[in-house]
């Protein structure tokens, strides 16, 4: 397709407790609990190598050129690891602990499989999370999907009107 790089948004569970809903969050690296990868198969030597390497799943060019960004607009972000689930069920808090426990900042449904095929093609991948919802503590609040959205359709009218104000 010709893309040069690619940048990758989802919605995330927050599990670190320094995180809080409306928060952003830009990927460092991930931990894949999916149970599989999708270059599992023949590989199509064109695309990339049979084990591309994911030292550095995330562009750190493109993350301190968005950190810089957030800080500048007063922008809570934050950076750190996204652990990627199935779904699609929200997690137990046993899952949220566990979660915590191996290292990541927030849980979603999607944005690793994305990032390893881009990086099997060696394209640079920067990826931001918005956190719809927080995890982790004894007391879990039921997580719905029409919350999920609405925090997150917040966050877009947020950040539209930040960019029609900064660049219009």
């Amino acid at each position: 397709m010709g893309i040069e790089k690619l940048i990758l948004s989802n919605a995330s569970g927050g599990v670190n407790p320094k995180y809080k809903v409306g928060d952003l969050m830009i990927l460092d690296d991930h931990i894949n609990l999916m149970g599989t990868n999708p270059l599992i198969g023949k590989n199509e030597e064109e695309l990339g190598t049979r084990f591309p390497d994911m030292g550095e799943p995330y562009d750190k060019g493109m993350i301190a050129k968005a950190k810089a960004v957030a800080d500048k607009n007063d922008f809570t972000c934050h950076i750190g690891t996204y652990a990627a689930v199935t779904g699609p069920t929200f997690e137990t808090r046993a899952e949220y602990r566990y979660i915590k426990i191996i290292g990541a900042d927030c849980v979603g449904m999607s944005t690793v499989p994305e990032n390893i095929i881009a990086r099997h093609m060696n394209l640079p991948v920067f990826a931001i999370s918005i956190i719809t919802d927080l995890g982790g503590g004894d007391h879990l609040e039921v997580i719905t999907h029409e919350e999920v959205l609405k925090v997150a359709n917040e966050a877009e009218k947020k950040n539209d009107s930040y960019y029609q104000r900064t660049y219009y």
